[in-house]
């Protein structure tokens, strides 16, 4: 299988229409099977799509976590969201996804700033829920997870789209976030391999920090794992939220994790990790370059007369 994630940026870029094109036309060559955007945005004021035209589209609703007692008000999918725009364009092509999306707050005073699952396989379940203790929609700090569930072969896995804070926030630390989403990822572990895909705002080269954290939890950072791999930089300069710090360049915090072994009985092998959308493999759509991993699962082994071949 292959899993993609990009932050992608969306209707923030300039030249947003040329650099959807360039988007789509990368996804099409390389069509991953699960597809995780942060930063997937709409306009506020943009016209309604109608429910006949999302489902035709492969939308799947997305109820809030049983654990979220507050209900806040869903926003409405809209005539240019970044991700109905993404799927109506591969369907044209022949490619057809399920997918889903929430909101999570206002971005730049005008966007419903959001995130997107994308999956070639039915989707069995979907859930979404907040990271931040703040519920507030008009708060740029507010952040949400989205996840969804599919049958992988042999099992039923589960993917997690992400957009972590960062570990120094004063009023919502990316320790705090990372406690609460630990805390709704735990009924998921009665099931398959769950996969973490996004925007962790944690540069690998930081000790003590956001990504030790993720690793003494014993999540695995399939960029390790691959058997192939690039550099795996995803951002090459400085992007919002990182302008005034040190080594803001050239970094990785753009990840896909793979959970704490608990299923010896189907044991995964990561073939591939790779930059996407960064001006090399495809142009450029974003402030992020995109990691396309490819795994599969591990041949069971032969035991004959005692010997394992």
């Amino acid at each position: 299988m292959k899993c993609l994630t990009l932050n992608s940026h969306s209707l923030v870029e300039p030249e947003y229409e040329k650099k959807l094109a360039a988007l789509v036309e990368g996804i099409w060559k390389e069509q991953p099977d699960v597809m995780a955007f942060q930063e997937s945005s709409q306009s506020v004021c943009a016209e309604e799509v109608p429910e006949t035209e999302l489902e035709e589209s492969g939308f799947v609703p997305c109820p809030f976590c049983p654990l979220i007692a507050e209900d806040a008000k869903q926003a409405k999918i809209r005539r240019d969201n970044h991700a109905f725009r993404i799927a109506v364009s591969l369907r044209s092509l022949g490619l057809a996804y399920f997918w889903t999306w929430t909101g999570a707050k206002i971005g730049y005073g005008k966007y419903d700033e959001g995130l997107a699952i994308f999956s070639r396989e039915p989707v069995l379940a979907a859930c979404q829920f907040y990271l931040t203790a703040s519920h507030d929609y008009q708060d740029w700090k507010t952040r949400k997870a989205l996840s969804l569930s599919i049958s992988t072969g042999k099992e039923v896995s589960s993917f997690v789209c992400v957009h972590m804070g960062w570990w120094e926030d004063d009023e919502d630390p990316f320790s705090a976030q990372w406690k609460r989403l630990l805390g709704h990822l735990h009924p998921l572990k009665k099931s398959g391999h769950i996969w973490l895909m996004g925007d962790f705002n944690s540069p690998d080269q930081v000790r003590g920090e956001g990504y030790d954290l993720i690793r003494d939890s014993g999540w695995r950072d399939t960029y390790l794992l691959a058997e192939k791999k690039d550099s795996g930089i995803t951002v090459p300069g400085q992007i919002d939220g990182w302008r005034n710090q040190e080594n803001a360049a050239g970094m990785r915090i753009d990840y896909i994790w793979l959970s704490p072994e608990h299923r010896k009985d189907q044991p995964l092998q990561i073939l591939s990790s790779r930059v996407l959308f960064n001006g090399r493999r495809f142009s450029s759509v974003s402030d992020h370059y995109g990691v396309l991993i490819e795994w599969e699962y591990q041949p069971a082994a032969l035991e004959l007369g005692g010997l394992q071949k």
